[in-house]
């Protein structure tokens, strides 16, 4: 683990709007250099959380620090380090694309002409377009760009490719955002809450999954995937099996589907001694295991 101090660090929070409980009792680390995935279905607390980063809400309870540093008392020291792109953005309606991004990097004391240039290209924008006159998908587009030009050391992102068509949310997921986090290995941090989560499979190190403003799950990436994985067996014949810590079992005639959590090993060698016809194991995604904490706290397993 990264021993550098912590670029987010929430403990305890809880977020109330009125009697509704957004955020309760959530805490998480996000460690320098990290690709960090906040998941959770709508109104799990994802965007709650957030705006308490980022000093747009105050937490009723608990503590979050950002670099270090309370948001509520270091509001302008944090907000130059990093950048955020809201799940709705908004634009000057009489600004043109470029004199939008010439206004956002008034603010910033970095800001790469190079890559607002290529960014332009790639996504196509014209320059001399009106914000007004710009679909949902392309105000996500300058708003992005907006984001990444300044380099900040954190990128904070609330559902990033909303709006965006399939083509240009795998190009930005995997050049754009690759190519900010590789210019500066160690440095350059992301927190992104997404309901896309399979389009961030490859980028994710770590993740929490959160439901009604509580934690689920928090995970290394890697390590989620060696604990559940799907195990797919047939037999030559109908078979009743006894299971023992398996997550879930379907069968359908000869065959079986297995969820296994962490226990994979002994469920294979349990299977083995029926003679399958065929076995296999895979880990699960970042989606599947999405879902599967779902099943976890339903107390399926």
């Amino acid at each position: 683990m990264n021993t550098e101090q912590s670029i987010i660090e929430v403990r305890n929070l809880a977020r109330r709007y009125g009697k509704l409980d957004a955020v309760n009792g959530l805490s998480l680390t996000v460690q320098p250099g990290r690709c960090y995935g906040f998941f959770g279905r709508n109104g799990a607390g994802k965007t709650t959380t957030i705006k308490c980063l980022l000093n747009l809400l105050r937490p009723d309870t608990g503590s979050v620090r950002v670099f270090g540093m309370d948001p509520e008392k270091n509001e302008v020291a944090i907000k130059s380090r990093l950048a955020y792109v809201p799940d709705m953005v908004a634009f000057y309606p009489w600004m043109t694309v470029s004199e939008s991004l010439e206004y956002v990097a008034s603010f910033r004391k970095n800001w790469n002409r190079e890559m607002e240039a290529d960014l332009l290209k790639r996504f196509q924008l014209d320059p001399c377009q009106k914000a007004s006159h710009l679909s949902k998908g392309q105000r996500t587009q300058l708003a992005l760009i907006g984001a990444i030009c300044p380099e900040p050391e954190l990128l904070v992102l609330d559902e990033p490719t909303s709006g965006l068509d399939p083509i240009v949310r795998r190009e930005f997921i995997e050049t754009v955002i690759g190519a900010y986090q590789s210019s500066d290995p160690g440095r350059r941090t992301v927190f992104v809450s997404t309901h896309l989560i399979s389009e961030f499979e490859g980028l994710i190190d770590e993740f929490t999954i959160i439901d009604q403003g509580r934690e689920l799950l928090t995970m290394e990436a890697d390590a989620a995937r060696n604990r559940f994985r799907k195990i797919s067996v047939r037999f030559p014949q109908e078979l009743k099996l006894n299971l023992p810590g398996a997550l879930r079992v379907q069968t359908r005639g000869r065959e079986t589907e297995i969820l296994a959590n962490g226990n994979s090993d002994q469920l294979l060698a349990e299977l083995k001694s029926h003679s399958p016809e065929e076995l296999r194991c895979e880990s699960l995604s970042l989606e599947e295991i999405f879902v599967v904490s779902n099943i976890l706290k339903k107390g399926e397993a």
